[in-house]
Parts: structure tokens; sequence; C-alpha cells
């Protein structure tokens, strides 16, 4: 038992710098613990004046040291050690197993799960006391962390009374991370986990990660990427993976791996990889209990098979779901669980290609192991800035769906534009399946409320990276908060996040927060205008999807070119998924589809339509199309000139930092306009409307434009 005390002389003089601005550059992320201003600060001080942990479990033990290391720069504080709260003031960790107070208190504790806590002012002894308490040391320090995050805040601690469960079982990030620590889609320097040093080195970083996820609630982590490589599972690289899982394990955090389907073949010198074939099934076993001797908590796998070339069971006439229970029956006997994803597109183009994953896995409902979870993503195409919900949400009642959205932002405009994914992630999960009546949400769907499935979860594909800021760009660490909060609370709300990351971030002040969340909130729908607006899909450039290319066409898939999903001719635009084309629209629930379809949001997405189309605002669709293009690259000037103003607010280094992708986005923002417009008109033949200005160069110009060095690929 340990107890920390505020020491008054220490606190006056931390806190004597709190009005200076200091040089930050990002690493600290939402847990900078920079000190309360001194108004407040007393109060908060009374509260929290001495710190009694009871346990000595490596998890209570980071618990107590996150709380002192946040109070120590909150407040100013300095641990002694004495064993017994002995003042008012005192905050006590601990759960009912550990805690002698915890267990006094009978708190109601057994509706909240393993991962929930208690948060509570309370009299021990006759002072009083703020308990942390919870049924696993994950719990109390997740709790610990909510504190943290209201003085941070500066919420009041008098008279708690907390209680928090998250609502989603699996709150995993997914590392599209490769060996040689290039990144897939990722934006933000070379890859966190360094292979080749590990299993004998550990990072500094690693701890810093671990303790960022835990924060939010994030209890794993997939190390590597999709489009997996067999070395992964051979017995090097379980030693390396286990060296990470041993930091990560005082957080919460399992660790997970992507299997490559074929790895019987590629590294266990069998000639097929057939799922019902009994050598393979015991080859499968025997390195799944391989790995559980070297990472006893291993989570499980993570599966891409038979989607963009990758192999899979239907190489040999089996189904997702065949392949799926053979590595189900692996894991289970280890507790562990099997992610098989649903992003799947076979070498037969389909008619349309967002309806194959619902066509594959409706007839497979009910024929997969209850340790198996099926991983969907947001949207029926491929993380677009726009899409409507993916069908497949709440279109298998027995087979337990799980979230994917993307963090990294490889459709978004990589690390320099300001984009907050909060608003997508909501509209997403707020979107009405109407799978069992109204209000049958994704996100119902998501925690298991719609038909009472037990395994839930929700994945981040991660932009995690050596990048000094983790993220590429500052603003780009809201996108993984915001992740992290809804995977706890799906039914969240984004604004809220967006204000509670950015008072933890940058500034408590409301002449900061007010102007910079609706900057935030607003990102999103700013990047939909300048490049995807009224439903338009896929057109960026081809392979790295950096910057505008509605004119690629041609090469190995028509699916993976612009013009598929456009589909621009003198006649009009759009791509026809009603009845009277490939009509997608009949995978969704009736009541579903037709809002959906009648939402001018998706038009083109739904409808193809004629150029001289009236659309809701009086004006004809390509009137629109420009009006929309050009109030984008408006909303990112507008957007320079909010953070312009905040400089009174921010560090130099980071309002600099801000300032400069600011000023890129703008300058791109201008050329996807521009490059769009151009290329549009030569089928609309329409002149531009009254008062906008057309493009500075011909298409032809923008076609030419080449980027081979574009990062993420």
């Amino acid at each position: 038992m340990k107890r920390l005390v505020l020491m008054a002389a220490a606190a006056t003089s931390v806190l004597g710098s709190a009005g200076a601005v200091r040089a930050e550059d990002g690493y600290d992320l939402w847990l900078r613990y920079r000190p309360v201003e001194a108004a407040q600060a007393q109060g908060y001080r009374a509260l929290a004046t001495e710190l009694v942990a009871e346990g000595g479990s490596p998890t209570l033990a980071v618990a107590r040291a996150e709380l002192a290391r946040g109070l120590s720069g909150l407040l100013g504080a300095e641990p002694p050690a004495t064993p017994t709260v002995s003042r008012d003031g005192a905050i006590v960790l601990g759960t009912p197993a550990s805690s002698k107070a915890v267990a006094g208190l009978k708190l109601p504790l057994e509706r909240l799960g393993p991962d929930g806590y208690v948060i509570r002012s309370v009299t021990l002894g006759g002072r009083r006391a703020t308990v942390i308490a919870a049924n696993s040391d994950v719990g109390v320090l997740y709790g610990t962390f909510d504190l943290l995050r209201r003085i941070q805040t500066r919420r009041p601690l008098a008279d708690l009374d907390v209680a928090e469960a998250p609502k989603v079982t699996l709150r995993v990030l997914n590392h599209w991370d490769n060996l040689d620590r290039s990144v897939e889609r990722g934006y933000s320097g070379q890859s966190i986990w360094d292979w080749w040093k590990l299993p004998d080195a550990i990072d500094a970083r690693y701890v810093d990660y671990a303790r960022a996820n835990a924060s939010l609630g994030i209890n794993g982590t997939v190390l590597n990427n999709v489009n997996a490589k067999a070395d992964s599972l051979t017995a090097p690289y379980i030693a390396k993976a286990a060296a990470v899982a041993d930091v990560l394990r005082p957080y919460g955090i399992k660790v997970y791996l992507s299997a490559r389907f074929s790895a019987p073949i590629d590294i266990g010198g069998l000639k097929t990889s057939d799922p019902l074939d009994p050598a393979v099934r015991a080859w499968w076993k025997a390195k799944a209990d391989e790995i559980y001797r070297a990472i006893p908590d291993f989570g499980g796998f993570l599966v891409k098979a038979n989607s963009e070339g990758q192999p899979g069971p239907q190489d040999y006439g089996r189904t997702h779901a065949d392949g799926a229970n053979m590595l189900g029956e692996a894991v289970a006997p280890h507790g562990g669980v099997v992610m098989w994803r649903a992003f799947v597109y076979s070498h037969e183009q389909p008619e349309d290609r967002i309806k194959q994953a619902y066509n594959e896995f409706v007839p497979l409902d009910g024929k997969f192991r209850d340790n198996v979870i099926v991983q969907v993503k947001n949207g029926p195409l491929d993380f677009q800035p726009r899409e409507p919900f993916h069908p497949l949400f709440g279109a298998t009642p027995k087979t337990p769906l799980m979230m994917e959205f993307q963090i990294t932002k490889e459709y978004l405009g990589f690390a320099t534009h300001l984009v907050y994914q909060g608003p997508l992630y909501e509209e997403t999960l707020q979107a009405d399946t109407w799978r069992k009546g109204r209000g049958a949400t994704v996100a119902k769907v998501v925690d298991g409320s719609v038909y009472g499935h037990k395994l839930t979860g929700m994945a981040g594909v991660a932009n995690v990276g050596s990048d000094r800021n983790w993220s590429g760009s500052h603003f780009d660490q809201a996108n993984w908060y915001a992740f992290g909060r809804l995977a706890w609370d799906p039914h969240g709300s984004s604004r809220a996040i967006a204000e509670e990351w950015a008072r933890l971030t940058f500034s408590n002040d409301p002449a900061f927060v007010r102007p910079v969340v609706d900057m935030m909130v607003a990102s999103r729908e700013t990047m939909v205008n300048y490049m995807t607006p009224l439903g338009l899909h896929h057109i960026m450039g081809r392979s790295h999807h950096y910057g505008p290319g509605p004119w690629v066409a041609g090469g190995e898939r028509a699916d993976w070119t612009s013009v598929y999903y456009h589909r621009a001719s003198p006649e009009g635009i759009g791509f026809d998924r009603m009845a009277t084309g490939s009509n997608a629209v009949a995978q969704y629930a009736p009541q579903a589809g037709r809002a959906l379809a009648a939402d001018e949001k998706n038009l083109l997405w739904f409808h193809r339509v004629d150029w001289d189309h009236k659309v809701a605002s009086g004006r004809t669709l390509w009137d629109e199309l420009v009006v929309r293009y050009s109030q984008g690259v408006q909303e990112v000037a507008a957007m320079r000139r909010t953070w312009a103003a905040m400089a009174a607010h921010v560090d130099p280094q980071r309002h600099a930092d801000v300032a400069a992708y600011l000023a890129i986005q703008e300058k791109e923002a201008q050329w996807w306009r521009d490059a769009c417009i151009a290329y549009f008109q030569q089928f609309s033949k329409r002149p531009m409307p009254a008062g906008y200005a057309p493009p500075p160069h011909p298409v032809s110009y923008y076609e030419a434009l080449n980027f081979p060095y574009a990062p993420g690929i």
C-alpha cells in the first residue's frame, strides 16, 4: 500500500509558470498533464491529498504510477509511502479482492463486467475520499484515466458518482504494418514496431503507446498487416510479438496477429491449405499452441482471405465459414477469437463490387463458431469520404459483426488534411438498419443489443507511426481518440468527443474550444465537398489514392477505376443501384434503402441522373457540383482563418505545424475543385454558373500530373 501526498510548495513552483505557453511537439497526445490554473488547483488539491492503492499486480502498479504522474503534472505532487488513509482527500484504488476498503463499500460493481469501474466520493474512517473501484485491475486503470481526464478538462470532483462500462467487448487497433517497418496506408513515418531489434530492444514508445490506448479503453492491437506475411507466424517473430505483449499486458492490451491463410504451405511444408484437410487443421492447432506458449493471453487471429489476391478457403472450394472455423477451433482451447474480414471481392468481377460481401456472408449466417466474429467495413466499398452504411449490418442475426473504421486517412487527404472523422463514425453508427423495426441502429448491431450477441467488437485501422507526434499531424490524433471513445460507447457524440479532445490536447479556454470544435466537426463535410460531393465516390488517383483522378480508366480491373463508379457521359452521371440498375439498394431493409436512396448526400451513389436534374437547392446538378466543389475550398480557407486566430492559445510549434498543413490543404482542395470540374465539364458541356471561375488549366494538365512516390503505398 502506497500513498501520494500533494506538496503545496511543489505545486506552487509548478503552477507559477502555468501562464507561459511551452513549446510542444505533440508526443504527449491527450495525456499532457499540464498545470491547472492556480484558481482551480487548490480545490482539486483538497480532494487529492494522498493516494492509496492496495494490491501488487503490474496493472495496479501502472494505474498508481499514472495517477502519480498525472497529479504531479496537473497539481504538483510528490509521492511518499505512508500506508494508511490519514487525511481528507485520499484517492483509493482497488478491487474488492485487493482492497478491504473497497470491499467494505459494497459498490455496485456486478453489472459493470471486467472492464467497468466506479468513481465515487465516499467517507472512509470519517474522512472524505474518492474511490476508484472495479472488478479487475484493468477496470481500475480505466477509472484512473477517467479521473485524470476530469481534472484535465476542469470538471468538478466533489460528489462524484460515476459508473462506466464499455458497450463493446473487443476494442482493437489494426496495424497495417509490415515486417520491414513500412506501413500500408500509413502517413506517420515508419512502423513503431522495430522488428529488427525485437525482442531484445524495447522502445520506450511502446509503453507510451500502451498508455494512450489504455486511456481510451482500447484493449487489443493487431501488430501486422492484413496483407500478411507468413513469416509473422514463425518462431523468431512469435518471440518478437511476445516481447511487445509483455509491455502491453499491464495496460490491459492483448496482442493479435494477422494470419496468412496459406501459411501451412508457406512455412509449414504442406502442399495444401484446404481448411477441411486434417493435416492443415492439425498444423494450425499446433501453431496456435506454440503462440500461446509464448503469449499466454494472445488474443487470436485477424484474417483477410480471398480478397485482392490474398489466399483463402475459396481457393479450395470452401466457404469463409470453413476457413474461419478451422482457425477458431485452433484458438478456442486458449480462449482466443478469430476476426474474419468481410472485405472481399473476387477475381471474377461482379456486376457491382459493393454487393459481393453481402452476397457471400448472408448465406453463411449461423455457420460460424461462437469464437468467430465477422469484421465489416463501415461502408460497402472502401473507406470513402462518404458512403452509406454496409448492408451487412443487421443482416446476419446469428453471426456477430465487428465494425471496421479507418483511422488513417487513405482516401481523406492523408496526414496533411485536417479531417476530423468523428462525424463520419457517428453518421455510420447512428444509421438505422431497420432490421428489427425502427431504431435498430448500426451501433446497436455492433454492441450486440439487436440480436443479443455477447461477442462484440470495433476495429480501427491505425495511423500510429514513428513520427514524433504519432499520427503525422496533430489533428489526426483526434481520430485515434474518437475511435477509442466510440469503441467504448458507440452511441457517443462526436462533437462532445471533439470538445474533450481539444481541451485535453490544447486548451480549456472557451475562446479556443468553441471555434476549434466547430471547425473540427465541419471538417469532414468540407472534405466531402471538395472531393466527392453528392455521392460521388472512388475518384482518387490510381493506387496511391492521392489527389483527384476522375479520369482513371483501364488496367487490371474495371472496379479499380474511377470511371467504373461515376459513369459520366453526355447523358448524365452516377451509378444506378436502384431496381433499374444493379439493385444494390435491395440489400438493405426496405425502409433503410428508401431513406438512403432519397438522401441527396447519396444521390450519385444510388442514382444515375442527367446534368440538368434539379436538386434541393433549385440548381441543376451541374451547377450544384460546381458550387459544392467551390464551397469546399472556401471552407478550408475559413479553417485557416480560424486557426490563425488561435495563436494566443497554442504553443508556437504546434500552431505553426497545423497552419502549414492547412495551407497545403487549401492548395490541394483547390486542385481537387479545378481538376474535377475540368474533367466533368467535358461531359456536361454546360457553362460555369455565374460568379464561379473556370479551372485555370485544361483537363489534360491535371491528368498529366504524376506522383510515383506518394506515401502509404
